[in-house]
């Protein structure tokens, strides 16, 4: 891992887990939006990663669950396909 350091990682993992969360927030993504797990499943599992590569474990099990909860929120899209817009955001 010589071409990017753990905290870098780290930096870039927290910063698209923001964007999602204030894109949310702003009601510009909705919570069943795949850009919107895409951004949480790349950002958890780069955090998760910089986590593991500094040896803290309890945030590489908080970023492993977050990126597992939304992949399977992103398989429920790919399977389901998209649903009808019903007003709700998540």
């Amino acid at each position: 891992m010589d071409l990017l350091s753990s905290e870098t990682i780290g930096f870039i993992g927290v910063a698209l887990l923001l964007v999602a969360f204030l894109l949310n927030l702003l009601k510009v993504l909705r919570g069943e939006n795949a850009i919107y797990l895409g951004l949480n499943f790349l950002g958890a599992g780069l955090a998760g990663l910089s986590s593991w590569l500094i040896d803290f474990l309890p945030f590489v099990i908080l970023e492993s669950v977050w990126a597992l909860v939304a992949a399977i929120g992103l398989l429920r899209l790919l399977i389901n396909g998209r649903k009808p817009e019903d007003g709700r955001t998540a």
